[in-house]
């Protein structure tokens, strides 16, 4: 710029002259004298408030020193009694008043000129100045004019400004402290002023006036004003000459329209703070604990299933909840909360989270803990999490010490409550579930009876042996201790894990499941027998209650009373054909004591019968510490595994291609990386398409791909993140690469390309544009090759404007297809847990509808599992996401509940830990006969930890007994007997007991015990009559009628698509072994008779003396180490068609 110059001094001079700083002043009407004692007197909140404090004790003054000058006057006397004695008194009382007069004076015509606005005539009348003057002017003119010293003055008015001045200093204090006060409380102080100002208004102006009559008291006028106010009217004491008789009726009249005013501004400030919830006190929130409860909108369901979980443990009996809640509370909540047991105990806010006065109001900075729920019942549950999000990070902002339990719904929106110390992210654990429950059945059910809080008292009073036994094992949890601080592991300081877990089992019951070292934050599930148990470390067990509520008791095991040997060995073979399936945390096979390997490999070989000397145990002794040399160490993305040995070419061809390694896309930021079976290319995104041929194949439907395993179909709204975690754990690096199921995704919605992009990865994956109510979709995803149909809850249906009738469509396209295919085993998720009474529904169950009837009892006596003797739920064929918010509740005692729920559904994978898979034991391994003996064998040989059993039995009962809501389980050993001897048809089918029964007899069903059975239940009912029996025949006709229509239906359609018919199979084609089979296996439902069930549900840590039986499933942990392949396959503990688990793979 100094160059467009030439003389460069006029420039820097030029620019000197215009670079002058110039001092500006702000504010400066403030620095007024009038400003200034504005800020003083009116705007400062704490200068304001002692003025208003100094100005209410001069009104209080003044009516104090009337009432000592009219106590201490007699009327009687012309000139006042104590005028000549009490000279002094009476002079400080007249410089007393006249002062306190001067400075009201002076101080109200202050405050009128520093409030003035422009309109004087509005300051002049109104109600406070004209009081004042009254009662100030007259002292003041008597200073200068004699003569109006005797006039009367009636003080007592002051007590009106003195209400006036107490409303603002009040005001004041609350502005001043940054505190908001309650509008309750406010107008319960104002309507008590304003009745002690009526009071004292008529006492004082009846004594006055009554001077001139009955000469009554202060006393007396105030006690008529109370009788009168309270509408008593006694009649002793009335008025008696006119002026104080107007004076009676003017106060009437006022109070008649003020007090009625302000009992409505009560009562609404009432019915508002009703709404709102009111306040939690600062003083309860230091004294007591308590913790918060934000949701969107509260039901009914949510709010007992969060208060059931959390008052159901002891410590928490003297914790308070607040809720928080945007929304008006519900009538059927508020019903709840007023119920004795919640009412003081419960405290219901109407705020926003997002508001720092309402989390003020609800005292999160002193909460213990703060919970946040998302609303999963909204239709875009993207913007559900999204305001839990924010409810996060608001918490966070306004109380960062208080501890975070955050659910939300989609896995991609994880990330960003990241910081929060415990998160549940839905649709994670949904699909993880889902996935687990097509290859380990009922895991939904498993992990939901874990979860929740129970002490086992369900189903006890039922006279029904599966409910009491499933009841009580139902109570089992996950507890932790100290091993140096425990009796139950204690003893094992310098063993091995899996030592240690036998013996307590085998000692007190308690299933020992993973342990976490001192120095190690990663839980790990059943690390094996190289983990050598320390004094430190955290031991993490299943048992019916914690070990600090156990009692021991030692006594002598009744077996060795009897004079039984130790091992009690199963010398009689087997002679009915069995079938039964083994689920494991993993499976390691391998000998730790390297005994002989059986002649057949593969079978567990049973004790010799003869040969006194060469006789051996059957089961060898759990080792305290394993031999090293039998554990080897192994790389787990090598290619050794069960299925590249050892098999034929074709069954070799399986999972050639496949290889092992991490998914290199992850579809949202959080997922855990976890080891799969992969492609080694990826597959384009055209062949993907299940339907459709491309350039690289010509299939079109699932019969030309000619997949070796059966199918799994996932029926899905959308291809959302979540469906991620159900590929992995199918595709888990553990699942045996020959028995890995095709995996198609019924989508009603194609898949956009960054989902693609996230399975190509993934070998037999495949989805399809279609829905589960068009049969075309359904045939042409192959649902006539598939084992497994999972039915995921659609996010359009979970909002109706019933809220039980979201589950509508689903259930209805449910029974559809158990109609059409009811050899499919069909797995449903559900927005509401009650509506699972639906599934599979027929009208003319009786079973059923026993069941429905001890679901109500239960519920009756408050059980929190109420739900869970749900033939589809205790089956693990429908289970709702809802069933797993006790999980984020249950982690406020137990803060590791959520981990130990990651591992066991495969979500996180710690080096280390065991995982859950399926093997099948046949009739030659059940010599075993016992849990407990089951629980040494797999110890013993593949250091694996059973935890539970999966049982499924055939129950059959007539009409006569219907009634009676009795059922009979057949035992095929007793009825065999019972029939050779003909006793009667009741003790041919005594119900089994598994923990009771005899160990020298073991429980077995022939193939075609349903046909058996049924000729046992037609022995016990009389003969029916002619019509009785044309009538049964017209129904059967009917219902074959029926099936025929169906299959006809289906045929059809599979011809029109061009697909062949031979896979078909309806329910009228099936032999009678094909109907028992798939009955077994829980898949089917015998229509041909409405009083034949079968059912099937889970026994968590049962006794170790139950027997095993068929069908059973065994649910086991099993450590992760390397092994020799060969070593594996010879010395496996149990069938070699052990086809659920991959034996040489580990964590």
């Amino acid at each position: 710029t100094l160059s467009l110059f030439p003389d460069t001094t006029w420039s820097f001079s030029f620019y000197s002259s215009f670079s002058r700083r110039v001092q500006v002043e702000f504010y400066v009407n403030e620095n007024t004298f009038k400003e200034r004692l504005k800020l003083f007197f009116i705007k400062n909140q704490r200068s304001s408030l002692r003025i208003r404090l100094f100005n209410f004790a001069l009104k209080f003054l003044t009516c104090a020193l009337y009432i000592v000058r009219v106590t201490l006057d007699n009327p009687k006397e012309a000139i006042p009694g104590w005028v000549c004695k009490l000279s002094f008194f009476l002079l400080l009382w007249c410089v007393l008043q006249v002062t306190v007069a001067l400075i009201s004076f002076l101080e109200t015509m202050l405050i009128t000129y520093l409030s003035y606005k422009g309109n004087i005539w509005e300051q002049i009348f109104q109600i406070s100045f004209i009081l004042e003057m009254i009662n100030t002017v007259p002292f003041i003119i008597t200073i200068f004019w004699r003569p109006l010293r005797n006039i009367f003055v009636p003080v007592f008015l002051n007590c009106w400004l003195a209400k006036a001045a107490l409303e603002n200093m009040l005001n004041d204090f609350h502005r001043a402290i940054q505190r908001t006060h309650s509008a309750m409380f406010n107008q319960v102080f104002i309507l008590i002023c304003t009745l002690l100002c009526l009071v004292f208004t008529g006492a004082c102006g009846i004594q006055h006036l009554e001077r001139a009559g009955k000469n009554l008291s202060l006393f007396d006028a105030f006690y008529f004003c109370i009788v009168t106010f309270s509408t008593v009217g006694y009649g002793d004491v009335t008025p008696q000459i006119w002026p104080s008789q107007l004076l009676v009726v003017i106060l009437i009249c006022v109070a008649l329209v003020v007090l009625p005013l302000q009992f409505e501004e009560l009562a609404y400030l009432w019915m508002e703070s009703q709404k709102l919830g009111g306040n939690y006190s600062r003083h309860r929130a230091q004294t007591e604990k308590h913790v918060v409860l934000c949701v969107s909108s509260l039901k009914i369901d949510l709010l007992m299933d969060f208060l059931n979980e959390f008052y159901a443990h002891p410590r928490l009996q003297d914790y308070y909840v607040v809720i928080l809640c945007p929304t008006e509370i519900d009538i059927q909540v508020r019903r709840i909360l007023q119920i004795p047991l919640w009412s003081q105990r419960v405290i219901y806010l109407q705020g926003s989270a997002l508001k720092d006065q309402d989390l003020m109001r609800a005292k999160m900075d002193d909460a213990e803990a703060c919970f946040i729920l998302s609303s999963r019942n909204e239709v875009d549950r993207t913007a559900a999490d999204h305001q839990t999000i924010l409810r996060a990070w608001a918490a966070k902002d306004f109380a960062p010490n208080c501890p975070l339990y955050v659910q939300i719904l989609k896995p991609e929106n994880k990330f960003h409550v990241k910081f929060a110390d415990h998160v549940v992210c839905e649709e994670e654990f949904k699909y993880a579930m889902l996935a687990l429950n097509c290859v380990c059945p009922a895991t939904s059910t498993l992990v939901t009876l874990l979860v929740h809080t129970s002490r086992g008292q369900e189903g006890q009073l039922s006279p029904e042996q599966w409910q009491k036994m499933y009841g009580r094992c139902s109570g089992n949890e996950v507890y932790h201790i100290r091993l140096g601080d425990s009796k139950f592991f204690g003893e094992y300081d310098g063993k091995s894990f899996t030592y240690a877990s036998f013996h307590a089992h085998k000692k007190y019951g308690v299933c020992l499941i993973g342990v976490k070292k001192e120095d190690n934050k990663s839980i790990l599930l059943n690390p094996g027998p190289r983990h050598i148990m320390a004094a430190a470390d955290t031991c993490y067990y299943i048992n019916i209650t914690k070990e600090e509520n156990s009692a021991f008791i030692f006594k002598q095991e009744e077996k060795h009373s009897k004079g039984l040997p130790i091992s009690g060995l199963y010398d009689a073979p087997s002679r009915l054909p069995v079938q039964s399936i083994i689920a494991s945390m993993g499976t390691v096979a391998i000998d730790l004591q390297h005994p002989d390997p059986p002649e057949e490999s593969g079978k567990l070989t049973l004790p010799t019968e003869n040969g006194a000397g060469s006789r051996r145990p059957s089961i060898a002794p759990v080792l305290e510490i394993a031999d090293s040399s039998a554990i080897l160490p192994c790389d787990l993305l090598s290619d050794q595994s069960e299925d590249e040995t050892n098999h034929s070419d074709e069954e070799g061809s399986v999972g050639s291609d496949f290889v092992k390694g991490y998914p290199p896309n992850s579809p949202y930021i959080g997922s855990s990386p976890t080891l799969c079976h992969l492609l080694p290319q990826k597959a384009p995104f055209c062949c993907l398409r299940l339907d459709k041929g491309c350039t690289h194949n010509s299939f079109e439907d699932a019969k030309a791909y000619g997949f070796k395993n059966k199918l799994i179909i996932v029926s899905a709204e959308t291809a959302g993140n979540g469906l991620y975690n159900f590929i992995v754990p199918l595709r888990a690096y553990y699942r045996p690469r020959k028995e890995l199921n095709p995996i198609v995704l019924l989508l009603d919605y194609p898949p956009d390309n960054h989902f693609l992009e996230a399975i190509c990865c993934f070998p037999m994956v495949y989805f399809m544009a279609g829905t589960i109510d068009n049969l075309d979709n359904l045939l042409q995803c192959g649902i006539i090759y598939a084992d497994n149909l999972v039915v995921v809850d659609k996010e359009s249906t979970m909002s109706a404007e019933e809220d039980y009738m979201a589950d509508a469509k689903t259930i209805v396209n449910v029974q559809t297809m158990f109609r059409l295919f009811p050899s499919l085993s069909i797995i449903t998720e559900l927005t509401h847990p009650s509506n699972m009474r639906f599934m599979q529904f027929r009208a003319k169950d009786c079973y059923s509808l026993a069941l429905s009837k001890l679901e109500k009892i239960e519920r009756d006596k408050g059980s929190n599992l109420a739900f869970m003797f749900r033939l589809p739920f205790a089956a693990g064929r429908v289970f709702s996401i809802s069933m797993l918010d006790t999980l984020l509740y249950q982690s406020f005692v137990k803060d590791y509940m959520i981990a130990i729920t990651r591992l066991l559904l495969g979500l996180d994978t710690t080096p280390g830990s065991g995982y859950l898979c399926v093997i099948k034991i046949t009739e030659e391994d059940l010599w075993i006969r016992t849990y407990g003996r089951l629980f040494q064998k797999f110890c013993s040989s593949s250091a694996e930890i059973p935890i539970g059993i999966y049982r499924t039995e055939s129950h059959v009962f007539s009409t006569s007994e219907a009634s009676s809501l009795s059922q009979v389980s057949i035992n095929a050993e007793q009825g065999e007997e019972h029939r050779d001897r003909g006793e009667s048809w009741k003790e041919k089918t005594a119900h089994r007991n598994s923990t009771a029964s005899d160990q020298s007899e073991h429980p077995l069903l022939r193939k075609k015990s349903m046909q058996w059975a049924r000729r046992l239940s037609r022995k016990n009912v009389k003969p029916a009559s002619r019509a009785e029996r044309i009538s049964q025949q017209r129904l059967n006709l009917y219902r074959r009628s029926e099936r025929q229509e169906l299959s006809e239906l289906v045929k059809n359609r599979m011809k029109h698509l061009g697909l062949p018919t031979v896979g078909y199979e309806d329910v009228s084609n099936l032999t009678a072994s094909d109907v028992m089979n798939r009955v077994n296996l829980g898949y089917l439902q015998d229509e041909m008779n409405d009083h034949q069930n079968t059912l099937s549900y889970v026994l968590i840590n049962p006794p170790p003396d139950t027997m095993l039986e068929l069908n059973d499933i065994v649910n086991q942990e099993s450590f992760p180490r390397g092994h020799h392949v060969e070593a594996e396959q010879r010395r496996r503990p149990l069938s070699p068609s052990s086809s659920f688990c991959n034996t040489d793979v580990n964590i």
